[in-house]
């Protein structure tokens, strides 16, 4: 046995498994994923909270052998245990960097729905207030998050935004709570729903879906319109069906897995694939979400999910695709880009933001140190694991520094919000923008409001 292995297993309380442990467990997951794991460690350079912490047991090759050891009867899944597996991102920087293909995606997500299944009620993740009330209750029904944010917008009309952030009484709120008061971004004005079909300028090329997901839509409707605005000058017809819903992520990677695959079944009726040439996503979270509804789930709907998810493309991957419309209006800035892990890792996007970004006129593009690393947000981690986020937050930052840009392109509203939360934390003036967002500016002749 290696020495990565041997403390691994003295870390996390070798011990043999309950049988019911073993039994919930050993259905989720496909056991040859296991197999595909060489343990040969390439994958540590890459993970953030290995990198941070040095921890075996906080490792992609650490985890899936605790997974393993679970599965087999090996291990008990003690407190510990789960505690290792839950203070991963599920980044996936480790699937970049694996020589083997391992998909660990697949290993670590049906694993944790598998352990908050098995877990006592009061081992449940999912069994709290923060999860019941904001997580599943508020954050992924728009409209009732929405009529939250009119008590937030009169705040920060008063300036209290800037008073609770600059004495610190966030802090004395629960802890949650408080952070989910510091990450708000500065509201912009309400604006109207996107209609439900706008045609395309000039020459007809495709006819496509955008999907509107639930706190984006909330917090950056502005971001959806420059979507539909840059589909539109790039020849594109675009629908946005009013009933669709939140992509579920929230849901299933907190171990929920039923909720999750109500709302997946729910968007393949709303967005009507066959009806279109793609589905558009630009919230990298989502996109991963969308394009994986068919290995979620195994029943008589499968092939329609995954029929649903050949259709999904990312705004930039499909742009890239298409063939940009060149964009005419300068904007004379120097940007640098961060990969949003979901597009970069999950979705393996990585080259097409950047391309669409070098065809603005005036723009200097300058590459971010440790792109690829996640900043702490990771969907709701940021709320769930302050502690690793700041940690990661405030790397990314540093490297931010480095390139002497201030406006940061970004692909994935959690990373928009948890960049710009520890620019404003630290007092450093940046302005955070989704790639699409400054192509709009470049079509309609814009110059970046800062």
């Amino acid at each position: 046995m290696s020495h990565e292995v041997s403390t691994i297993t003295s870390s996390a309380t070798s011990a043999p498994s309950t049988t019911g442990d073993r039994a919930s467990m050993a259905p989720a997951i496909e056991y040859e994923r296991f197999l595909d794991c060489v343990h040969c460690g390439l994958c540590t350079a890459s993970c953030p909270t290995y990198l941070e912490l040095g921890n075996e047991n906080d490792s992609p090759r650490g985890r899936i052998y605790l997974m393993r050891g679970v599965t087999d009867g090996r291990l008990e899944l003690t407190p510990g245990v789960r505690r290792h597996l839950e203070l991963c991102l599920d980044c996936r920087a480790c699937e970049t960097a694996c020589p083997s293909g391992v998909q660990y995606g697949r290993l670590i997500e049906p694993f944790r729905v598998a352990m908050e299944s098995a877990g006592e009620t009061h081992e449940r993740k999912t069994n709290d207030w923060f999860h019941r009330w904001l997580l599943f209750g508020l954050f992924t029904k728009p409209e009732r998050l929405r009529r939250t944010m009119l008590p937030a917008r009169i705040a920060q009309w008063l300036g209290l935004d800037r008073f609770v952030e600059n004495t610190g009484i966030w802090k004395l709120l629960p802890p949650r709570l408080g952070r989910m008061l510091t990450l708000l971004p500065p509201l912009e004005r309400p604006q109207p729903a996107l209609p439900n079909v706008s045609p395309a300028k000039g020459r007809r090329r495709a006819r496509v879906a955008l999907f509107s997901g639930c706190v984006g839509d909330v917090v950056f409707r502005s971001t959806h319109w420059a979507t539909l605005r840059v589909l539109q000058e790039n020849g594109c017809d675009v629908v946005v069906p009013s009933e669709q819903q939140c992509c579920g992520a929230i849901h299933f990677h907190a171990g929920h897995s039923d909720p999750a695959r109500g709302l997946a079944d729910a968007n393949i009726e709303a967005l009507r694939p066959n009806d279109v040439d793609a589905i558009i996503v630009n919230v990298a979270g989502c996109g991963s979400m969308l394009k994986e509804y068919g290995h979620h789930w195994h029943d008589d709907r499968t092939a329609d999910r995954e029929e649903f998810a050949r259709k999904v493309r990312d705004i930039n991957e499909f742009l890239d695709d298409l063939g940009l419309v060149t964009p005419r209006g300068p904007l004379p800035v120097t940007v640098t880009y961060h990969d949003a892990c979901h597009l970069a890792h999950a979705q393996k996007v990585r080259e097409a933001p950047r391309r669409l970004l070098q065809r603005i006129p005036g723009l200097k593009l300058v590459e971010l140190p440790e792109s690829e690393i996640c900043c702490g947000a990771a969907g709701t981690y940021n709320l769930t694991e302050p502690d690793m986020a700041d940690r990661l937050a405030k790397r990314k930052l540093q490297n931010i520094r480095s390139t002497g840009a201030r406006v940061v392109a970004t692909a994935n509203a959690g990373c928009l919000l948890q960049i710009a939360r520890e620019a404003r934390m630290q007092g450093e003036v940046l302005k955070l923008m989704h790639p699409v967002e400054l192509l709009d500016l470049s079509y309609r002749n814009e110059p970046v409001p800062f």
